[in-house]
């Protein structure tokens, strides 16, 4: 029986952090041996919120690497730049035909991004977004897309403009499936002041941090406000170091909750064990960047290579398209 098949993807904003790799890669590693799986480097995405080119391609090859260092193995995964297989704007554009702009204005998705954001004049490609994202699947044929809960209403747009295509012009025999998002357990971890983790606020643990930085982030990280001194009485349900405790450290999780509650672990002496169990799981994918680091041709090979691959399937698809809207 063959696999099924998983697309997904990130922009390229560089090298990652902890929740990129709680929410999205380490579920992407999981699934390489189940799956057929095709990771994308989202690079025309980056264009919906900022039109500079600039730092993209060298974004590009630090979260490559980050994915490399982190266990993904591109012979099983392979991996490739969106911007180089030219199928993706051309399904793209034949799925714009298939949805209306109200529904794409219903994206609560997009109305969280337009209020964050503070976008005024939203551009065409930003309120596409989600038509280019399920061009991206359906290239591949993707059975199953692993993403975060906020995603979820793309997802649902991909399936909608599946069926319209299949019903449209090819009812007796579907050219697409309908794929289903697979949300992790764990599919978001606060940045270091309890807010969403992100770069640009500031507060991430970077896969790429040594040990002595991890330490002191975590130092600064936010803890129960009530808890003043040793000796006080915490409330692990608030803290974030607890949070972080939680997905790096769970064997430990009944002591540390019992000895915060009664006020003998102090919040100082919590951030070291914590940083100590993340500098951890760290260890292996900071050796193993090292050697993208030095050479960086290895992650260009990556790229060639999978975007090689992707290409021939991405062909495949669209002649079949092409076959079923009889503009072959």
């Amino acid at each position: 029986m063959a696999k099924k098949r998983i697309l997904s993807g990130m922009r390229p904003t560089g090298k990652l952090h902890l929740g990129n790799y709680v929410g999205a890669l380490e579920n992407w590693i999981k699934l390489q041996d189940e799956y057929e799986n095709y990771h994308l480097v989202a690079d025309y995405h980056v264009l919906t919120t900022d039109l500079s080119t600039d730092e993209i391609y060298q974004n590009t090859l630090e979260m490559v690497a980050d994915w490399l260092a982190a266990g993904l193995d591109p012979v099983k995964s392979p991996i490739f730049r969106q911007s180089q297989i030219k199928e993706h704007t051309e399904l793209f554009l034949i799925f714009s035909m298939l949805i209306t702009k109200a529904r794409l204005e219903r994206n609560p998705t997009l109305k969280e991004q337009v209020r964050d954001l503070n976008i005024e004049n939203l551009v065409y490609g930003h309120l596409g977004y989600p038509v280019l994202q399920a061009a991206d699947i359906l290239l591949y044929k993707g059975d199953a897309v692993p993403v975060g809960e906020d995603q979820l209403p793309h997802i649902e747009i991909t399936r909608e403009i599946a069926r319209r295509f299949n019903t449209q012009y090819a009812p007796n025999d579907p050219v697409f499936p309908e794929p289903e998002g697979m949300v992790t357990n764990f599919a978001r971890l606060p940045g270091l002041d309890g807010h969403r983790m992100s770069k640009s606020l500031g507060n991430v643990i970077l896969l790429s941090d040594d040990v002595e930085t991890v330490r002191q982030k975590l130092r600064k990280a936010v803890t129960d406000p009530q808890k003043l001194r040793k000796n006080d009485p915490g409330r692990p349900e608030v803290c974030l170091v607890f949070t972080y405790h939680k997905k790096f450290n769970p064997g430990e999780i009944p002591v540390i909750e019992k000895d915060c509650r009664s006020g003998a672990l102090g919040c100082v002496d919590c951030k070291l064990n914590c940083a100590s169990k993340i500098n951890q799981m760290l260890a292996p994918i900071l050796e193993k960047r090292k050697t993208y680091e030095k050479n960086i041709n290895l992650v260009k090979d990556v790229l060639s290579d999978g975007e090689k691959k992707a290409k021939v399937i991405a062909q495949q698809t669209m002649n079949e398209v092409h076959q079923k809207m009889k503009m072959g």
